[in-house]
């Protein structure tokens, strides 16, 4: 703001040529700033989220240049954020338990916010910033209405989307056929086709850290990563299958699955975990929902799928199949190769409510999310069936030394070829070859550099550097 020291102002808003809302969700770190009409920084509270989160004329403040682009995708997330929505994907009430605050002060509906003076291009300004603290918010999403608004908002985006996934498998004579969805057997085409889309799409943690810097994607927004050329990991992908299917009334379920646990699922555990956070000691319970995947039931047709890749080999088993991969006793495992290490995974039917819950903590109530998935859960920037490139961090040379030494040895130990280096970037023979393979997701990482960096040291202190690891996973 010019450098200005600001000064909470209550008085007369008329001397004011501009005044802003500036609306911070506390739990994403999302926000949005809108230019109000003169004087609305007078009005209650109630008022001014009636009129600029509830239902603001975006395309009218966009024209007016009121808003910008940006945040006025942000605003479309805060208004779920905010505001309950039916089954039909209208907006309701506030979420109970939602407080809104200026600094230490909670502000109520009925209140006029305070604002800040400043300056801005010479004119006097007001700027109110509001915080959405939904700590004591819980877990009451209606998916079915969300996935809804979420399709409404883009609906054109979405529907071209799924004719190019159409197209692309069957043609575009027999894309219109299957568009009429006119049998169950037209219904599972679609599902197939744009879950094979979805698979071929990066599976990636690189987009956390560039363009939004979207911590952890809904299905939706994993849907425009994907049509923009990116990805996703298997959760978001996953939820990007289930989105587009909803709106086509196809019904399904998620799945959980993980490595090396064949059952049952202990449901009670993993809900309490949704509840107190506190992953400490738990990694035998979370290696059930590692993984995930869907399950159609259509007219008696069953599907199993798994889009993610990730160098997963792209699965939908159909019926009888299915099922036994869901075998409550005695299941086989789907053995797979996730970065250098073979693993069986197991796929469980579980109650929804779980892999609900822990997609909504993971949008930004679970701490670091963005960073857990990349370092802890081995994750990296970017995995596909011949390569897996992944940030090694450091404060010393010693530091690089040791982690250099470790990867070697576990890419040795798997018969695999890997590249360590000090400096982000491909300089070297393999790390070319990756590059070359994959010019954007290359191009995508070196662009990541300086988030990752920043979000890492937030969570672990300044003084890091940062260098990159290539492993070849081809056989």
């Amino acid at each position: 703001m010019n450098g200005r020291r600001l000064k909470l102002w209550y008085g007369d808003t008329a001397m004011f040529q501009s005044e802003l809302l500036q609306m911070t969700d506390l739990v994403t770190g999302r926000r949005a700033a809108v230019r109000m009409e003169p004087g609305e920084s007078a009005l209650p509270f109630r008022e001014m989220l009636d009129r600029y989160v509830k239902r603001p004329d975006l395309d009218r403040l966009l024209a007016q240049g009121r808003i910008t682009a940006g945040f006025a995708e942000s605003l479309r997330a805060i208004q779920d954020y905010v505001y309950a929505c039916s089954e039909d994907g209208r907006l309701l009430d506030i979420y109970p338990g939602l407080r809104f605050g200026q600094g230490e002060r909670t502000l109520k509906l009925d209140d006029v916010p305070a604002g800040a003076r400043f300056t801005s291009d010479g004119k006097a300004a007001l700027l109110i910033e509001v915080e959405i603290d939904r700590m004591n918010v819980g877990y009451d999403r209606n998916w079915r209405g969300f996935h809804r608004r979420r399709w409404e908002q883009r609906a054109d985006e979405y529907t071209a989307f799924v004719r190019e996934c159409l197209e692309a498998r069957y043609g575009p004579r027999e894309a219109d056929s299957v568009l009429q969805l006119d049998s169950p057997s037209q219904e599972m085409r679609l599902v197939e086709a744009v879950a094979r889309r979805i698979w071929e799409s990066d599976f990636e943690s690189y987009s956390r850290f560039t363009g939004p810097k979207l911590a952890y994607k809904t299905g939706d927004e994993t849907i425009r990563n994907i049509m923009q050329g990116a990805g996703g990991i298997c959760s978001e992908k996953v939820q990007a299958l289930k989105f587009v299917t909803d709106h086509y009334g196809i019904e399904s379920e998620y799945i959980i699955a993980g490595p090396d646990a064949p059952g049952p699922v202990p449901e009670a555990r993993l809900r309490e975990m949704l509840t107190t956070f506190d992953f400490a000691f738990s990694k035998r319970h979370m290696r059930y929902w590692q993984h995930a995947a869907l399950l159609y039931q259509v007219d008696g047709d069953t599907a199993l799928v798994d889009a993610t890749n990730g160098n997963i080999p792209f699965l939908f088993e159909r019926n009888d199949a299915a099922e036994r991969l869901l075998a409550y006793d005695d299941k086989p495992a789907v053995r797979v190769k996730m970065a250098v290490r073979p693993e069986d995974f197991y796929y469980h039917r579980v109650s929804q409510d779980i892999p609900e819950d822990l997609y909504f903590a993971m949008e930004g109530w679970i701490p670091d999310i963005d960073l857990v998935q990349v370092f802890d859960n081995e994750l990296g920037l970017y995995i596909s069936s011949d390569f897996m490139a992944a940030p090694v961090v450091f404060r010393s040379e010693r530091a690089f030394e040791r982690r250099r030494r470790e990867y070697t040895a576990a890419a040795g130990s798997a018969g695999l070829r890997c590249s360590v280096g000090a400096e982000w970037s491909f300089e070297s023979e393999l790390g070319q070859r990756f590059a070359a393979a994959n010019e954007r997701a290359a191009a995508m990482i070196i662009a990541a550099k300086e988030r990752l960096l920043d979000r890492y040291e937030e969570c672990h202190g300044p003084g890091y550097e940062a260098g990159l690891v290539v492993i070849e996973l081809a056989d």
